[in-house]
C-alpha cells in the first residue's frame, strides 16, 4: 500500500463543509458505504435530531447555527444605555431650564414706587384703591401724599421744571395748557379718544384732549348750579326761576328792605365781584350764554360787555337786590339772608358746617333761550412728563379710567362726607338721579363748558391772573366807567395771560 494512501486514511477527515486548517474547504467525498469499524472502536454517539448539537470548539455561539446567547444575556446591554441616554438628556434638559433660560429669559419685574400728589381726599380714602391696583401689580408701589391747595400749583411746577415732583399729580381742568410741558400723553392702551369721547361729558373731552392725545382722567365733576332757600321761596310763593328774566323777577320779589332802603334779605348775589363767592365763575357763565369764545375772546368781547353789563344791574339803582355791604355771599345764604346762591356741589359741606339747619334745594342754573349752560370745573389726575416711570405709570392711569374704579371711588369718599366725588363718567351720572341734592350738579354736564375765569384754585398763574383783570373790570364799571373801555382793558388782558401760560 502506497505510504500516502496510509497517510491519508489515518488522517482525520473533516466535516463536510468545515473548513480547515488552511482556510479551504474540503473536498473529501463522503462514500457511499461506510468503512468497516473494528469492534474495539467506540461505537460513534448518535444524537437525537431534537436536541442541538455542541458547537466545535472554538467556534463562537450562533455563528453556525448552534447554541445563542440567552434573551437576558443580550437585550439587558441595550435597555441599560437606552436608560443611561435617557438620563443624559434629562439632565441636560434640567440644567438648561434651571440656569440657561431664567438668564436669557423674562427677568423678574423691577420694583417700582410711583409718587401720587392730590389734593382734596384723605390717604383713607385712597387707600382702597389703591390697595385694589398694587394687588393687580405687585411690582409697583404708590405713594399716595395729600397736598395743601394753598402753594400746590407753584410748587407743582417749581418741583416738575427740576426734574423732579411726582409721577402723577392732580391739576385744573383750565390747567392744561399751563401744565402741558408737564404733561405726558395718555398711552392708547389705557383709554383711546374715541372711548373716552363716549365714556365723559363733551366739556372733558374738549378740555383734555389735544392734538389726539388725552391728557388726563377725571375723578370728579362739578358745575355751578343755584342753590335756593326753601322757606324764602314757599313763604313768598314764588316758583325757581327757569329763565333769567324769571330770575331778575325772582330776585327783586325776594328782597326785603328796611325803611332806609338798606337790604335786609338779598333776592340775589350778583352785581359786586368782591363779596361774591364764585364771582368770576358767575360772570363766566353770563358771559359764555351770550355767546363769548373764551378761546377767542377778543373776538367776541362785545358779548362779554353785554354779560357784564347785565351782571352790574343786579347791584345798581334803586332796584337792586344786592350790594358789596352785605356779607360774603356764601355766609349771607347761610344765615338764611340770601334767597338764591350760585355755588358748587362743595359749598353743600361749607353751608352744612355754617348751618345745619338751613333748608334748600338745588336747581340747574337759568338760561338764555337755546343756550342751557353751565361752567364746568373740575379736577383731573395725570402723568408727569418728567417722570422716568412711564410705564408704570400709565398702569395706574388706566386702572383709574376704568368705571369700577370710579364707582368704588364714590363710596369710599362717601364715607367720610354727605356724598362722594361727583361723576365724570356719563354711563355713571343717572345712578345719582334719586339724589335731587347732587343730581341737579351732574345733569348739567352734557351741555357744560370750561372757563379761564373760575375760583378757588389758588393757582397764582392763569386763573388767578384772569380774575384779576375781570375784577378789576367789573369795579370800574361799578365806579362809572365806560363798560367799553373797561371790557378792552379785559380783552387785552386776556391776551397777554393766554401768551405767558398757553391757550387751551
Amino acid at each position: 500500500m502506497d505510504e500516502n494512501v496510509i497517510f491519508n486514511q489515518n488522517k482525520t477527515q473533516d466535516p463536510p463543509g468545515s473548513v480547515n486548517t488552511a482556510g479551504e474547504s474540503s473536498n473529501t467525498q463522503i462514500p457511499t458505504q461506510s468503512p468497516s469499524i473494528p469492534q474495539s472502536a467506540t461505537p460513534p454517539v448518535v444524537v437525537p435530531a431534537s436536541v442541538t448539537p455542541i458547537p466545535p470548539q472554538g467556534v463562537p455561539a450562533g455563528t453556525d447555527g448552534t447554541l445563542p446567547k440567552p434573551p437576558s444575556q443580550s437585550i439587558l446591554p441595550k435597555i441599560l444605555k437606552i436608560v443611561g441616554a435617557l438620563i443624559a438628556v434629562l439632565l441636560v434638559v434640567f440644567l438648561i431650564v434651571r440656569f440657561v433660560v431664567p438668564f436669557f429669559g423674562e427677568k423678574e419685574a423691577e420694583k417700582v414706587t410711583l409718587t401720587y400728589w392730590s389734593l382734596w381726599e384723605d390717604k383713607s380714602v385712597m387707600q382702597g384703591l389703591i390697595n385694589d391696583f398694587q394687588r393687580e401689580n405687585p411690582s409697583i408701589t404708590i405713594e399716595y401724599i395729600r397736598k395743601d391747595i394753598k402753594q400746590y400749583r407753584q410748587s407743582l411746577s417749581t418741583q416738575l421744571s427740576e426734574g423732579s415732583g411726582p409721577d402723577i399729580y392732580r391739576f385744573h381742568n383750565s390747567w392744561v395748557g399751563m401744565m402741558s410741558s408737564f404733561l405726558s400723553p395718555l398711552s392708547t392702551d389705557v383709554v383711546s379718544p374715541e372711548d373716552f369721547k363716549q365714556t365723559y361729558f363733551p366739556v372733558v373731552s374738549r378740555d383734555l384732549i389735544r392734538n389726539g392725545g388725552i391728557y388726563g382722567i377725571p375723578l370728579g365733576f362739578d358745575t355751578l348750579a343755584l342753590f335756593v332757600n326753601t322757606d324764602i321761596f314757599e313763604s313768598n310763593g314764588t316758583a325757581v326761576p327757569k329763565t333769567w328774566d324769571d330770575f331778575i323777577v325772582a330776585s327783586k320779589a325776594l328782597t326785603v328792605k328796611n325803611e332806609a332802603g338798606e337790604i335786609q334779605t338779598a333776592g340775589a348775589a350778583l352785581g359786586t365781584y368782591d363779596n361774591i363767592t364764585h364771582a368770576p365763575d358767575i360772570i363766566a357763565l353770563l358771559m359764555a350764554q351770550n355767546g363769548t369764545d373764551f378761546s377767542n375772546f377778543d373776538k367776541t368781547k362785545a358779548n362779554a360787555a353785554q354779560a357784564i353789563e347785565f351782571y352790574r344791574a343786579f347791584s345798581s339803582g334803586e332796584g337792586s337786590v344786592w350790594t358789596g355791604t352785605l356779607d360774603p355771599s356764601l355766609v349771607a345764604f347761610a344765615k338764611g339772608n340770601l334767597a338764591m346762591y350760585f355755588g358748587y356741589s362743595w359749598d353743600i359741606f361749607a353751608l352744612s358746617e355754617l348751618n345745619k339747619e338751613l333748608k334748600y334745594t338745588v336747581h340747574p342754573v337759568p338760561s338764555l333761550p337755546g343756550r342751557e349752560m353751565s361752567i364746568a370745573s373740575y379736577w383731573v389726575d395725570g402723568v408727569s412728563s418728567k417722570s422716568p416711570h412711564q410705564k408704570e405709570a400709565m398702569l395706574f392711569m388706566k386702572y383709574l379710567a376704568q368705571r369700577t374704579t370710579a364707582e368704588k371711588f364714590y363710596t369710599e369718599s362717601a364715607k367720610t362726607r354727605a356724598f362722594g366725588e361727583l361723576y365724570a363718567r356719563k354711563d355713571l351720572a343717572q345712578t345719582l338721579q334719586n339724589n335731587t341734592q347732587i343730581y341737579p350738579f351732574v345733569s348739567q354736564g352734557e351741555k357744560a363748558v370750561s372757563s379761564y375765569f373760575v375760583s378757588d384754585t389758588y393757582d397764582d398763574g392763569i386763573n388767578t391772573q384772569m380774575n384779576t383783570y375781570l375784577g378789576n373790570t367789573v369795579r370800574s364799571v361799578e365806579n362809572a366807567s365806560s363798560i367799553q373801555t373797561a371790557v378792552d382793558t379785559l380783552a387785552q388782558g386776556v391776551s397777554q395771560v393766554l401768551s405767558k401760560y398757553g391757550r387751551w
